[in-house]
């Protein structure tokens, strides 16, 4: 199979699960199926896809865990798919790392489309990827090519919307950018996003964040507006690095 193409389907319906292989198929991708929990760690340790489709409702293990189970070694896209339409499990379906949400019934046609959408953004950072910085600043350099990212050198585990998160903030430290704003920014082809999916994205960019980079949490929130990138001091300095 090829790794670039390969699609793993988390679904304990075995007819829903072939309906979609069949649309993935038709699109180019190569889709592998998990029925259960376990079933779907084991297949990803076996042959790490491009992409996961994850229900949330699995025997043996439910999305919720095996979602978090992915996210400990790895910034594979996931798109969750799930018949709970409540807002509050989609923005913990976030905090938990996904990067997209779709609520049952939905059109298999959407779903390829999601899943090419988020392929397109994170290809680049498969093992192999040419490299071209495109900004570094006080400490950070990002590739937009491969959408990947570095704290003096060390890569940070950045799903596709943490990548353009922190590189929305980035490109002008200091400034206090509104939720609105970074939802134009973070999710530019999605839709039926609220702004505490915002929260969500920088409470995870935050862990990550602080798990590499020394001293204060870099990200501030304005109250009432949204939130502030502020440079981290340069090395031996107790100055801000802006």
């Amino acid at each position: 199979m090829n790794a670039e193409r390969r699609v793993l389907v988390v679904e304990d319906e075995a007819k829903l699960a072939e309906l979609l292989c069949d649309y993935l198929r038709a699109a180019g991708y190569e889709p592998s199926v998990a029925d259960d929990g376990p079933a779907a760690l084991l297949a990803f340790a076996a042959e790490p896809p491009a992409a996961v489709l994850l229900d949330l409702n699995l025997p043996g293990l439910d999305g919720m865990e095996v979602c978090r189970q992915f996210r400990r070694d790895s910034a594979v896209p996931i798109l969750m798919l799930t018949a709970r339409a409540d807002e509050i499990d989609r923005i913990v379906g976030l905090e938990i790392g996904a990067d997209d949400y779709l609520c049952k019934p939905y059109s298999p046609r959407e779903v390829v489309a999601r899943v090419r959408a988020l392929l397109r953004r994170s290809q680049g950072r498969l093992p192999g990827a040419a490299t071209t910085l495109s900004l570094e600043l006080g400490g950070f350099a990002m590739d937009d090519g491969g959408q990947r990212a570095w704290w003096r050198g060390q890569v940070l585990p950045l799903t596709p919307i943490e990548w353009r998160l922190l590189r929305t903030l980035l490109q002008q430290p200091g400034r206090v950018f509104a939720r609105a704003q970074l939802l134009d920014a973070i999710h530019a082809d999605f839709r039926d996003v609220s702004d505490r999916a915002v929260d969500s994205h920088v409470k995870n960019l935050r862990r990550k964040l602080q798990a590499t980079v020394p001293g204060p949490d870099c990200i501030a929130s304005v109250y009432g507006v949204g939130y502030r990138l502020d440079l981290p001091a340069p090395a031996g300095s107790d100055e801000p690095g802006y």
